[in-house]
């Protein structure tokens, strides 16, 4: 018999921010190889989770669809199949991460939506089982079951936690992020980044695995010497993007003369943040972006979790 518990269970699904994504090459299924150190912030939407007869979602957001191309309602299909469950529940999704950010609204969503389901059904799945599970549901949602700050590898369904030391320097830091009105569709950002590898521009395209790592040991080395992370914060996607969407090189430019900030975009963006320095004028910082983007532009200070 499974247990189900009267109350609902009520989840935050965070977002995250890419501090550090090299892409090495595209697989042959499509996909693409990286290797990323990924933070959760602050920033998250809230999922309740009722035990019911089938699968349902809805969702306080109109525009976030809530049939069976969702990610939770996905997550839920595999869950039933990977452990032969037959209940059910009822989903209800409160937005806040917005859309087409490269902030990983979804695929937290889809991955806080297998951590309930599992609760409810008595925990059937151990951790890595789940994780598996999530990583067949997306490519950034097994990131979300282990939690804390992680290592991304392969498509994004390697995991792998940072030394604690290095996690324990990172969690905590302040971070300002910010979003333009647009979004960014994540296979549009890989496909130019696969286009720059062609031809004349081969060398504005992919990392090497072993420069890769070697960006990922910088990373690390600076975290725990205390060294500043501006140098070592990195984006491949950042190059193909940028090249389309002017506004969001223009904006960290300007605010890297004028506050000093070393600012980057977060996954395939649009999302952008910059690192938060003790005394940053943060009320200033935010007028400068909405100056240059608009009043209607999400922006948020958060901490990295």
């Amino acid at each position: 018999m499974f247990y189900l518990p009267v109350n609902p269970v009520v989840l935050a699904c965070p977002a995250k921010l890419n501090l550090l994504l090299a892409v090495t090459g595209r697989r042959p299924d499509g996909f693409h190889e990286l290797v990323s150190v990924v933070a959760p912030v602050a920033l998250a939407d809230t999922l309740t989770v009722e035990p019911a007869a089938e699968f349902s979602l809805s969702c306080d957001d109109p525009t976030v669809p809530t049939d069976g191309t969702n990610l939770v309602l996905k997550a839920a299909a595999a869950f039933r199949t990977a452990t032969g469950w037959r209940g059910g529940a009822k989903f209800t999704l409160a937005k806040c991460i917005p859309a087409g950010a490269g902030l990983g609204g979804g695929s937290s969503d889809a991955a806080i939506a297998l951590k309930a389901l599992n609760q409810l059904a008595g925990n059937p799945l151990a951790p890595d089982a789940l994780a598996t599970v999530a990583a067949g549901v997306g490519s950034d949602c097994a990131l979300f079951i282990a939690g804390g700050p992680v290592v991304m590898r392969g498509r994004g369904e390697k995991v792998e936690r940072l030394p604690e030391a290095v996690a324990a320097r990172l969690r905590g830091r302040r971070v300002l992020i910010f979003k333009p009105a647009f979004g960014v569709a994540t296979p549009w950002a890989y496909a130019r980044l696969a286009l720059r590898n062609q031809g004349a521009v081969k060398s504005q395209g992919y990392q090497t695995p072993a420069q890769a790592e070697k960006r990922l040991a910088a990373f690390v080395s600076a975290v725990e010497t205390g060294a500043g992370l501006e140098g070592v914060l990195f984006n491949d996607l950042e190059a193909p993007v940028f090249g389309k969407f002017v506004a969001l090189p223009l904006l960290l430019e300007h605010l890297r003369h004028r506050f000093g900030l070393a600012a980057r975009m977060s996954g395939s963006g649009s999302a952008c943040f910059a690192l938060l320095p003790d005394g940053a004028p943060v009320a200033g910082i935010t007028a400068a972006v909405r100056a240059e983007w608009g009043d209607s532009t999400f922006v948020a200070e958060m901490t990295l979790r």
